[in-house]
């Protein structure tokens, strides 16, 4: 199991946190600097894997009994750095690129996540003496590792609505999400009888580790080959019914706190515990049912002209003229003009922001001031507000996203794990 990232959210504070000590270790270090791995015609140096293993301790300061040895931290940071590499040398392959301009986007979010300016953040590493170039290049790095992933995702087979119809089907659709954690003992593709025996005996290992009461978190950064494996194999979030079948009934009967037996998975063994479990609530809505005039600007009808035209409409309808009359004669709006205006029933920001905020202050019956949008100008008259259920809709929605879900995670994992198989790697740690 693991999350497919989504692009626009790939940089976080932790990745500033890794970068910052990846730039000052690589400077303090560089004449000790030696090749730790080989990842086909790049290399790993001694320095990097260095800083990332110490981004990690800075990240569990004061909680130094829920690290494995350094040994094991340096080969999992390795790994996690191997993997990276090669997502970064495929997506280059495959025509990828981060223009300056998103890099730029992406530099303020960080930087607006430290309450500073782009400017500042710059001024403050490098008043640290770190390196402000390095740094953008492995936010460069970050992001086309993470666009590769969805490009991959998006390469599955769509959700059909009869897939759709089974899961709403099926017994096991409660709705209820729950909170995962990880260790996986990953096997290659075709693995031998000998390669499957000695992943056994290290799950359980793993195992009598927990039942002697070692922390889940500690474990899975000391024995998981996932690449969660140094967020203490947290998987985070899932409704059972978006997970494969094995899963779900290996977990369906566990309640928070309890760890699963091992599953046998194409990928390896894994250990699962549930964190925490919620129900899905029932989804009430607030609709409005409005009645609606649009004017928009064209070649030869300014802005001007059109603000001017919807304010005299305005006075008219406010004066007593029908609206819906109106609205059939002079409305843009094709969707509605046809029927006096009406848009029937729909949720809030349906229309846009600006069209909430009018709508909000209206009572039932009032009619608003003449307003703009991007689409041109407005005015409207709240007709009726109701309550609707719609967890139904709600839940068939949770049910595409859980097979979409699933479909992405499948193929992401697929393929990360056939390039690793695949990639020449020569570890020299």
């Amino acid at each position: 199991m693991s999350a497919v990232s989504n692009p626009s959210k790939a940089v976080t504070l932790l990745l500033l946190a890794m970068a910052l000590f990846i730039s000052a270790a690589s400077a303090q270090s560089q004449r000790l600097d030696r090749i730790v791995a080989l990842v086909e015609e790049d290399v790993i140096l001694q320095s990097e894997l260095d800083a990332a293993v110490a981004m990690i301790q800075m990240q569990f300061e004061g909680q130094q009994q829920g690290l494995p040895p350094q040994r094991v931290l340096e080969e999992q940071m390795l790994e996690r750095l191997i993997r990276t590499r090669l997502e970064v040398q495929r997506a280059e392959q495959t025509g990828i690129r981060v223009s300056d301009t998103d890099l730029d986007r992406a530099l303020e979010q960080i930087a607006g996540q430290n309450q500073m300016t782009l400017r500042q953040l710059r001024q403050a590493m490098e008043s640290d003496g770190m390196d402000f170039l390095e740094f953008r290049r492995q936010i460069r790095e970050e992001i086309m590792s993470q666009q590769l992933r969805a490009r991959v995702a998006r390469s599955m087979d769509d959700v059909t609505e009869t897939e759709i119809d089974i899961l709403l089907a099926s017994d096991r659709f409660s709705g209820a999400e729950y909170d995962l954690s990880q260790i996986m003992i990953a096997l290659p593709e075709s693995a031998s009888p000998q390669q499957v025996q000695a992943a056994a005996e290290t799950t359980q290992t793993v195992l009598d580790a927990l039942a002697e009461g070692m922390e889940f978190s500690a474990a899975a950064m000391a024995y998981s080959q996932a690449p969660d494996a140094l967020d203490g194999g947290a998987v985070g979030w899932r409704n059972l019914n978006a997970l494969p079948p094995m899963f779900a009934d290996a977990l369906s009967a566990l309640q928070p706190g309890e760890i699963s037996e091992p599953i046998r998975t194409p990928a390896g063994f894994l250990i699962v515990r549930v964190n925490d479990i919620r129900e899905q609530a029932e989804v009430i809505v607030q609709e409005y049912q409005v009645r609606h005039l649009m004017m928009e600007p064209t070649e030869l009808l300014d802005i001007r002209e059109v603000e001017r035209r919807v304010a005299d409409l305005h006075e008219r309808v406010a004066a007593g003229e029908s609206f819906e009359e109106l609205a059939r004669r002079h409305s843009s709006d094709e969707t509605s003009a046809n029927i006096g205006g009406l848009l029937n029933w729909f949720p809030a920001d349906t229309y846009g922001r600006d069209f909430q905020i009018e709508l909000n202050q209206l009572e039932l019956g009032e009619l608003s001031q003449p307003f703009q949008t991007e689409m041109g100008w407005h005015f409207i008259r709240l007709e009726a507000v109701r309550e609707a259920d719609r967890t139904a809709e709600a839940m068939r929605g949770a049910a595409r996203d859980m097979l979409m879900s699933q479909k992405a995670e499948d193929t992401v994992d697929r393929f990360l794990r056939r390039l690793r198989d695949e990639a020449y790697v020569e570890v020299r740690l």
